[in-house]
């Protein structure tokens, strides 16, 4: 059994929503294998962590597979709902420099 997801979709974008409370070692492999159909079938991405608390470096490395796995056929990956001690992680291992983080959901769509 994967992480719990919700997958909306708008026009040409999925949405995500991440119904975990932490992405980490013990789940960032089953992100990857729920995300599978939705990375193929979609090339514009929001993946909503407004749940998330917590987050370690394998779960950092998940949502990088997702952008590469995306980034492979031109697509994009954008972050939403980040709280701020998940937010803070992301700016020291800056990966606020590779994938788009955007306040609200609104905005992440308008991203594109």
């Amino acid at each position: 059994m994967g992480v719990k997801l919700k997958v909306n979709t708008y026009v040409d974008i999925a949405v995500v929503d991440l119904k975990e409370k932490a992405l980490d070692a013990s789940n960032s492999e089953k992100l990857k294998k729920s995300m599978a159909e939705t990375l193929n079938d979609y090339e514009k991405v929001v993946l909503d962590l407004s749940r998330v608390e917590f987050v370690d470096s394998s779960g950092c490395g998940a949502l990088l597979s997702c952008l590469r796995q995306l980034g492979d056929r031109g697509g994009e990956l954008k972050l939403c709902g980040v709280q701020k001690n998940v937010q803070r992680l992301f700016e020291l291992v800056r990966m606020n420099r590779i994938i788009d983080i955007y306040p609200t959901k609104d905005d992440a769509l308008k991203g594109f």
